[in-house]
Order: structure tokens, then C-alpha cells, then sequence
């Protein structure tokens, strides 16, 4: 049986009902008026078809475990009780709830100061051996100058020793671990991910959570690369890829905000600049290598340094010099190289990028390419079919001796592959410096 439905301007005790909020799974929440204090707050009143002969004990449970959870970002409760026979939780009135806000356009930089509060509010419940398992954007309720707290403790469990739980949470936002019943710190931390996603790119993520998910290029356009790794971590399907707990996760989004804030500075700036004196010097140049050379070396990706066109087959920036994992993007194949993050064929044994390890789990079937345009030199080799600039091949491990040309091109001095030095600095397969 749910809580009774009421009317506005109804009395119930010393509380003049203004208008119902909400009806979740576990309760109908109004706002109402303390016609003593003359202050306006929410009321949440469960509902006896959620009770057992228990009931409310888990209510009571909410309520004591709220009032340990004394924070800034965490909703309080101001009372709680029985008034008219009803078991009534009584706190503040925030303006309205965060899927209201993010259903209408958001700055990035509000953004970010949304993230940063709610990452506070999780991290000092996790800190506290408190899981929420219900994170979703209508438990966050934003008050006066953008300030967010978190509510609705009422599934929590106290992490003292392993949590079994029934698979509570809001489908949507519950990590998979949690829908098996097995919730934990890294489900809130999963379900903080698919909210901070949400908010920066506008479509909510769903099962299996493939990356990159709905409005990647959109995250990508508001944020950087280090920003988006951090996001795309927190939503890892395994739970141990993920941070271990929101004081974790705050610690890095703390460590990467000024970095964060400078990048949209400096896009801002080069916006500004491009509006009014036109393109720079370096994205002319950028756009004339892409009409010669970017589809032959398939650059569809940017240096996450300088921003250069660059392709996943380099070892190198050509156009800054930064070699490791420089380049930002997702890759096109149909798998990934845990080791280099390039992309990988399904049935490769190796890694032709990286030297990485062998792949027990390769596919037997073969797949052709179109890209295969050169044969490995080992004669013991069983498939010799090669890409252009590889540097092992991705059958037998042999490291590849062919020199690798492109149209118009000159040898590297170092590594004898071929170069633009019209437009590149550095050699992208040996990361050598080209100048004279």
C-alpha cells in the first residue's frame, strides 16, 4: 500500500502540504510549508507496501544513517517521526533536483563544479564505510548558487564486510555488479561515471556500455583526453579496472581540474583567435598534409599535445615529437592492445606496434583486409600478411626489416622509413628530431 496522496494546502501536523514532488519505489516526497517555522522543506513519506512487519525500521535505518553523514554536500535531516500515523522524514527544500538542471543546456565549467560536489559527497560516505547503491541525477538536489547534495540514503548498506544486497538501484544508472547483488564502493563509482557522462554529452549510456558510448564526439569536444580517461575508467564493466572508491575518484578529477581548465582556455583562446584572424598557421598546414597524405596514412586521429592529424600506426608525433601514448581516439579495428591501445585484428597472435604479448584468446578463423599489402620475411611463418608500417609481425613476432614508403616521401636518417619533412619535424616511426 502506498503512503496516502495529499492534497495541497492539507494539513498534516504543523506542516501545510504545497505540492507532491515525487513517487519513487519507496516513497511520495512533497514540499510543505513549516507553518511554525515559517520555512519551506520536503517531506518523504514511505510507503507501507515497501514494509514488512519491520516496517519502518528501515526508514529509521535511513535516518540514522543520514544523521552520520554530516556534510556540505549531503542532504540533511532536519526531523523524523510519526505525525497522524504516518512515518514522516522531514528535510530541507532545494530548488529542484539534478535531472531537472541537466535537461537544460550546462556551461562545462558548471559542470565541473557539479562533478567536484558530488565526487565530495560520495567520497566522505565511502569514507565512512557507507555505500548510497541509488546515485542518479533525481537523488542530487541543487539549492541556492549551485549548490548540490546528495539524498536518499534509504538502500545504503554499511560496509563493515562483504555487502549482498538484492540487486537495489535505479536501472539506468546501477552498475553491473550491483544488479547481481553485489554491490559495493565501485558501483557508486560506476554509477558517478555514467552521471558525469551524461551531463558532458548529453546521452546516458546503456548495456553492454561499449566504448565509446552515445555522444562521444560531443564529451570529447567539451573536455580533454586526460578528463575523458578518467571518465571512461569509472565505467570499466570489471570492477577492479575501476577507481576504488569516490575518495579516489576525487583525488584524480582534483589532479586533472587545472590541467581541465587550462585545456578550455586554450581551445577558448584558439576559437577566439580562429573567429577573428582566421585559421593558424599550423592548422593550414595540418589541412594541406590531410589532402595529400591523410587518407593513404589513415590520420584520423589527434595528438593529444599539439593536435596534429596523426594515425595509430605511429610511434611518434610528427608534428611535436611526443611518443608513448600520445594520440587521442578510439580505434576503428575491432579490438585493442591492452598494452599500446592500438588497434588490433581479432585473429593477430601479437601486437605489431608494441612487441606486447602473445593472445592466447586470438580467433582461429582468418580475416582478410584490404590494408595487407606486403609479406613478413620469416619463411616459417604461417600467415605473412603484413599492413604498412608495422614494426613486428602480428603472427610470428619477427620484427619487420621492409623500409616503409610513402608517396613523395624521403628516408629517415635514423630508421630509413619514409618522411614528410615539408611538413613533419619528427619521424613518427622512430620519434628522431628531422632537423637539418
Amino acid at each position: 500500500m502506498k503512503a496516502p496522496v495529499l492534497r495541497r494546502r492539507q494539513r498534516l501536523g504543523k506542516f501545510r502540504i504545497e505540492k507532491r514532488l515525487a513517487d519513487t519505489d519507496f516513497a511520495a516526497v512533497y514540499a510543505a510549508t513549516d507553518t511554525i517555522l515559517g520555512v519551506k522543506v520536503a517531506l518523504k513519506m514511505p510507503h507501507r507496501g515497501r514494509a514488512t512487519e519491520k516496517f519502518p525500521e528501515e526508514f529509521r535505518k535511513e535516518v540514522r544513517l543520514a544523521a552520520r553523514l554530516d556534510h556540505p554536500n549531503i542532504l540533511p535531516i532536519k526531523d523524523a517521526g510519526f505525525i497522524d500515523g504516518h512515518f514522516v522524514i522531514v528535510s530541507p527544500l532545494g530548488i529542484c533536483t539534478l535531472a531537472d538542471r541537466i535537461s537544460r543546456r550546462l556551461a562545462t565549467e558548471t559542470v565541473l563544479d557539479y562533478i567536484g560536489q558530488m565526487l565530495e559527497a560520495v567520497a566522505f560516505a565511502h569514507a565512512l564505510r557507507v555505500i548510497h547503491c541509488d546515485i542518479k541525477p533525481e537523488n542530487f538536489i541543487l539549492f541556492e548558487d549551485g549548490h548540490l547534495r546528495l539524498a536518499d540514503f534509504g538502500i545504503s548498506k554499511i560496509a563493515l564486510r562483504t555487502v549482498k544486497a538484492s540487486g537495489s538501484g535505479t536501472l539506468g544508472f546501477v552498475a553491473p555488479e550491483q544488479a547481481m547483488g553485489r554491490p559495493g564502493y565501485r558501483s557508486d563509482v560506476f554509477s558517478l561515471g555514467l552521471l558525469i557522462y551524461r551531463m558532458l554529452s548529453g546521452k546516458l549510456p546503456e548495456w553492454p556500455f561499449t566504448w565509446p558510448g552515445p555522444g562521444y564526439d560531443k564529451l570529447r569536444q567539451r573536455v580533454p583526453a586526460e578528463f575523458v580517461d578518467m571518465i571512461r575508467k569509472s565505467i570499466e564493466i570489471t570492477p577492479a579496472k575501476r577507481f576504488a572508491n569516490g575518495g579516489a575518484m576525487l583525488a584524480e578529477f582534483e589532479r586533472i581540474l587545472p590541467r581541465t581548465r587550462a585545456w578550455m582556455r586554450r581551445k577558448a583562446g584558439r576559437r577566439s583567435r580562429k573567429e577573428s584572424n582566421g585559421p593558424t598557421w599550423h592548422e593550414v598546414r595540418w589541412r594541406q598534409f590531410r589532402r595529400s597524405h591523410g587518407k593513404s596514412l589513415e590520420t584520423r586521429f589527434n595528438c593529444r599535445k599539439c593536435h596534429g592529424p596523426v594515425s595509430e600506426t605511429m610511434q611518434a608525433c610528427p608534428w611535436c615529437g611526443t611518443d608513448g601514448k600520445f594520440y587521442e581516439g578510439e580505434t576503428p579495428m575491432p579490438a585493442q592492445c591492452a598494452r599500446c591501445d592500438r588497434g588490433m585484428k581479432l585473429d593477430w597472435h601479437y601486437c605489431p606496434w608494441c612487441y606486447g604479448p602473445k593472445y592466447d584468446d586470438a580467433a582461429e578463423r582468418e580475416y582478410g583486409d584490404r590494408r595487407y599489402s606486403a609479406r613478413c620475411g620469416n619463411a616459417r611463418c604461417e600467415r605473412k600478411e603484413l599492413m604498412p608500417h608495422m614494426r613486428y609481425c602480428p603472427w610470428c613476432r619477427t620484427k619487420v626489416k621492409k623500409r616503409w614508403k610513402i608517396d613523395g616521401g624521403s628516408a629517415c636518417g635514423s630508421c630509413g622509413n619514409d618522411v614528410l619533412p615539408e611538413f613533419w619535424g619528427w619521424c613518427p616511426w622512430c620519434s628522431d628530431h628531422l632537423g637539418t
